[in-house]
């Protein structure tokens, strides 16, 4: 029997979330079609380089300039807007890879979830479809600096293919910037844990992690043979979705942390002839660095703000691992993916602080948020950098965008478009301020 009183709760619950969910925030702004001057604000470009005090032109979504505003003469008439960044600093946008934004609003609530689907091996499932443009987190993070952003699926032995969005959009067709830009592979673990992280257990070789691998192979075998039959009588979309990344067009996303996991995945890269891939997690991965850089291996770095994977690490090595791999010439970015990494991904530029902290070259680390990850997720011919040709996705900090102190966005654009920096969280500290009389 139906228990109606459960099923109008619920019901009520659904709506409320919906509702929430359709203003989440603001529409998003018109094309540009102005051209505008950003002068004499510090440009961190993402390649490495400073400019002290920048010029930079912006005409339509595109950058046309940037130049040292010191050896650069303009007259007003040459721009409808220019805007004196004098004391504060520019950045390309921060992209946040391997996100569930988007796919999830509230964990806790099973009809705000959409990130995973049924089965053990889905190449064919595709996150972008389930892409919400008004979900009230994603402003949360714009107003640090994250305009952009890897929306992945997880789940099963392959989840699915992710695709690159912005933040701001009417939906996901308007939102793309690469679409079905890789599949993600879940590899098997080496290791077996016990306890939790509170009082954790004794770790053991696992006894699963030979026959998972052996599945996965199988499942290739399976996708390669597909892919060389010369007629095709009845399609099979899950091995039809293999053909980009067996064919070296799209990215393979190899999830997977520990040092026999990260010999294993090359071992199998060279056993397939698979172009493209890019290690996600990766603690083990300096370990490995002359084997990473010679077999063009990058790696989306597992969250720096975490605890070490074996008692007898450094307790400082997380924070260290970034430092590590940069001095090894392994291509690298920042990563949140675990718990609460919706509303976590907010905090994105100051896993780089910390990196900076514990020795990592500061313009390295703004590298490693812009162009390094734009490089492996491939759209580095469209932002990821500040230089002339290159989408206006860029913004201004008043300060240090990787410090949580000075960290305060006032400026930023989208594909030339100068976006509302708004979200619910900073109209709940104006309006309490106003309670307090604060303001």
């Amino acid at each position: 029997m139906i228990n109606l009183n459960y099923f109008k709760t619920n019901l009520l619950l659904l709506s409320c979330i919906l509702s929430a969910l359709a203003f989440g925030q603001n529409a998003p702004t018109k094309v540009n079609t102005q051209k505008i001057l950003l002068i004499n604000g510090t440009a961190h470009v993402g390649n490495g380089k400073v400019i002290k005090k920048s010029a930079i032109g912006i005409e339509n979504e595109k950058i046309i300039l940037v130049k040292d505003a010191l050896a650069y003469t303009y007259a007003k008439d040459d721009y409808d807007t220019i805007i004196n960044l004098l004391g504060k600093h520019v950045y390309p946008a921060f992209i946040a890879p391997n996100t569930t934004l988007g796919l999830t609003e509230i964990e806790a609530v099973r009809a705000s979830v959409d990130e995973r689907e049924t089965g053990t091996f889905n190449p064919h499932v595709r996150s972008i479809i389930a892409y919400n443009t008004d979900s009230k987190v994603t402003p949360t993070v714009r107003t640090n600096g994250i305009l952009v952003g890897q929306i992945t699926p997880r789940g099963g032995v392959i989840s699915g293919s992710s695709s690159i969005v912005h933040f701001d959009a009417w939906n996901w067709e308007d939102a793309v910037y690469k679409m079905d830009d890789g599949l993600h592979l879940n590899w098997p673990n080496s290791i077996q844990k016990t306890g939790w992280w509170a009082e954790p257990g004794p770790a053991k070789k696992s006894d699963k992690y030979t026959d998972g691998i052996q599945k996965i192979e199988e499942f290739f075998d399976l996708a390669v043979a597909y892919q060389t039959q010369k007629s095709i009588s009845t399609i099979d979309l899950r091995l039809k979705a293999m053909e980009k990344v067996l064919s070296g067009e799209s990215n393979l996303y190899i999830h997977a942390s520990l040092y026999r996991e990260i010999n294993d995945l090359v071992n199998f890269k060279k056993k397939y002839n698979i172009a493209k891939v890019v290690i996600v997690g990766g603690y083990d991965a300096h370990l490995h660095a002359k084997k990473l850089s010679s077999n063009n291996i990058g790696v989306i770095l597992e969250r720096v703000h975490s605890l070490p994977e074996r008692p007898e690490d450094d307790v400082n090595l997380p924070f260290k691992l970034p430092k590590i791999l940069a001095d090894a010439k392994v291509t690298f970015c920042f990563q949140n993916s675990g718990d609460m990494e919706q509303m976590g991904t907010r905090n994105l530029p100051f896993y780089a602080g910390t990196a900076v902290a514990y020795g990592l070259d500061y313009e390295e680390a703004v590298r490693a948020l812009t162009l390094n990850t734009a490089k492996l997720l491939g759209i580095d011919d469209k932002i990821g950098s500040i230089e002339e040709g290159k989408d206006a996705t860029i913004f201004v900090s008043e300060g240090d965008a990787l410090d949580m102190r000075t960290n305060d966005v006032t400026l930023a654009f989208i594909q030339g478009r100068s976006i509302v920096l708004d979200n619910h969280q900073l109209k709940n500290y104006e309006k309490y301020k106003t309670k307090f009389g604060l303001k």
